[in-house]
């Protein structure tokens, strides 16, 4: 599961986290290639902010949203819709290529507020799903993040059910209840 963008009704999703462990940092890109010879790292951008991109002073590289490592950002540009990253002591392609695939973080602390009716993907895994009705369909296991919409993964009585995160779906979030209420649609179970 990816980070920092936020889950809409309809929209990105954000972080990865487990039932056991809070999320101590939150995911708003993953390196994807070297770029040139002097150490710069291609970023494809997962947050619903980029801007934040123009003014970051430390990035948290790592494999997963409760380790990471800091490292000091040196410059960024954009290339196409990618940020450049150059890092302090990440001299060349040798050293940038070993960070290919690594997810760059910020601390849980530094995330973005979210308007009502969005939420991270971290707040939202845990949580009971029941349908209008009251039927109990399980707990969310994780958020899949597709081009038209994001997908809860629910597990429960009738096993893994896939529910897009659609206001046709998800009629109510209430994080203080520890619940998702949805409308299931025909051809969904």
């Amino acid at each position: 599961m990816r980070s920092a963008r936020p889950i809409k009704k309809s929209g990105w999703g954000s972080d990865e986290a487990t039932d056991s462990s809070e999320p101590r940092f939150i995911a708003i890109g993953r390196i994807v290639r070297a770029h040139g010879l002097r150490g710069e790292v291609a970023v494809e951008v997962w947050t619903d902010f980029p801007e934040r991109f123009d003014t970051i002073e430390v990035v948290y590289l790592g494999g997963n949203a409760l380790e990471a490592e800091a490292w000091q950002v040196t410059a960024t540009r954009w290339h196409r819709d990618r940020v450049l990253l150059t890092l302090q002591g990440c001299e060349d392609r040798t050293a940038a290529e070993r960070l290919r695939g690594l997810l760059v973080q910020v601390p849980i602390e530094e995330a973005m507020p979210l308007s009502e009716d969005e939420y991270y993907a971290h707040e939202l895994v845990g949580l009971d799903v029941v349908t209008v009705e009251g039927e109990d369909l399980g707990r969310i296991s994780e958020v899949l993040f597709t081009n038209a919409n994001d997908v809860y993964v629910v597990v429960g009585p009738r096993g893994q059910i896939l529910l897009p995160a659609i206001a046709d779906v998800i009629v109510r979030v209430d994080l203080d209840a520890g619940q998702v209420v949805v409308r299931l649609m025909e051809g969904l179970v």
